[in-house]
């Protein structure tokens, strides 16, 4: 029986470059017969899944023969000394199949509005000519920029100056520029855990992060108000992994602690078109605009690859944001951003969000009740916001054992503790419940 170390993270990749080494190495030869995946999955300790994915892509690239009601079989394959091992990137193109996936961020594809999309592109080219053509400004679009204020206000009850609105290709991208108007030489306050790109994406920036704990009423304030940081980046609505939701009472600490320190809040809004019960939750952008940078994109409404967000920046910020980049186009097409503008003045993404929010309350009703029916100890802990939850899980042993036991159903899912920038205690057996991505036909 073939014996080989599966410590690895992606166990799925390990076991296909093993048996693919082995193969390369002369180990296995031409004709020899690979254990069935049951069995090997047995003997390995992993699920099936695992070793059919490995199987499969063993299959696809010629290093082993499938016989019908016989099984695998080595192909005829030359041996090669010192095989190369396949490039790391290659574990993210070779993403395993799952069922159910519980992790993504993605929207179901077919709840996207292809036909008024397309029908407002049509219009704008109809109407904008050779205007698309023409250089962006820097900030953006001043339609774009004047319908996104006028949606603020609609939506959130947040009045903004559309001047101070800058367009960028993206959250990402966003959060490069605020490095650069606010420097490199102090560190920036981010939470933990939180969705890695964030500091991640600081880090490539040049900027230095101190790492802020998370508990049920978000960042922790007395953390924040010691790390000398010259800004905070965080999500009071609905924190990202934890769900958990900022009082007032933190919020108004915190931009006290703003004032005092001649700090800034950045405050990204990332799902706040997806509170499903209840008012959307005011924002710290609204409480105090000298000091709060507030950030928000289309991603989750529309979708990822638009790379199409936004950021209302204070007074000052903005005027030295034309200072530096006053002599830059602006990276997003006008063509999406004149379209862009139509839906929003139009009113057709609020009728789309309004879609969206129904679509996703009913998969919710419903995954509550499949997660109420486990037959294990649970505790259900979600605020009504967003499009994800977390369940505390105390029965199990440790994070890998939930990971694991829903993978062996073909579920993927992760835990807060994978969340973690910088290694906490206290988030431990917490599965993060993503359902953005989820059809409720699949749910069942």
């Amino acid at each position: 029986m073939l014996t080989y170390d599966l410590s690895d993270k992606n166990k799925y990749y390990a076991l296909y470059r093993a048996i693919r080494g082995d193969i390369l190495s002369g180990n296995l030869k031409h004709g020899d017969k690979l254990p069935s995946k049951r069995s090997l999955a047995e003997h390995l300790g992993v699920s099936v899944i695992t070793v059919q994915t490995a199987y499969e892509q063993l299959l696809a690239e010629g290093y082993i023969q499938s016989e019908q009601r016989r099984g695998y079989f080595v192909a005829e394959v030359s041996p090669q000394n010192g095989a190369p091992t396949p490039h790391p990137l290659c574990v993210e193109e070779m993403e395993e199949s799952y069922s159910l996936d519980l992790c993504s961020g993605r929207a179901p594809v077919k709840l996207f509005p292809f036909s008024t999309w397309a029908k407002l592109m049509r219009q704008t080219l109809s109407e904008e000519g050779g205007h698309l053509l023409e250089r962006v400004p820097c900030d953006g679009d001043r339609t774009l920029k004047e319908a996104i204020a006028a949606y603020l206000y609609r939506f959130r009850g947040f009045k903004v100056d559309a001047r101070h609105v800058v367009i960028g290709a993206g959250a990402e991208y966003l959060y490069g520029v605020i490095v650069q108007l606010l420097g490199r030489d102090k560190p920036y306050a981010v939470e933990n855990p939180a969705y890695a790109r964030v500091p991640q994406t600081y880090a490539l920036n040049g900027a230095k992060c101190n790492y802020i704990a998370v508990d049920d009423c978000g960042v922790k304030v007395d953390e924040v108000e010691k790390s000398g940081a010259c800004a905070l980046h965080i999500s009071p609505s609905h924190q990202y992994p934890t769900g958990a939701v900022m009082p007032a009472a933190n919020r108004s600490r915190l931009i006290g602690w703003a004032e005092k320190s001649g700090a800034y809040i950045i405050e990204d809004d990332y799902d706040s078109e997806f509170r499903l019960f209840g008012k959307p939750l005011q924002t710290m952008a609204a409480m105090n605009g000298e000091r709060v940078i507030y950030i928000n994109t289309f991603s989750k409404t529309l979708a990822p690859s638009l790379r199409m967000g936004y950021m209302v920046l204070p007074p000052e910020l903005y005027a030295r944001y034309r200072n530096l980049f006053g002599n830059s186009a602006n990276v997003v097409p006008l063509f999406e951003q004149k379209t862009l503008a139509k839906m929003l003045d139009g009113g057709f993404f609020e009728r789309h969000v309004n879609r969206l929010r129904n679509y996703y309350r009913g998969v919710r009703s419903l995954l509550l009740q499949k997660i109420e029916n486990l037959p294990v100890e649970k505790e259900i802990i979600e605020t009504g916001g967003g499009l994800h939850l977390t369940v505390r899980l105390p029965s199990f042993a440790s994070d890998e054992e939930i990971k694991k036991a829903a993978k062996d159903r073909g579920i993927k899912i992760k835990c807060v503790s994978d969340y973690l920038i910088k290694p906490a205690e206290g988030y431990e057996k917490i599965a993060v419940v993503n359902y953005s991505s989820v059809e409720a036909e699949r749910l069942k």
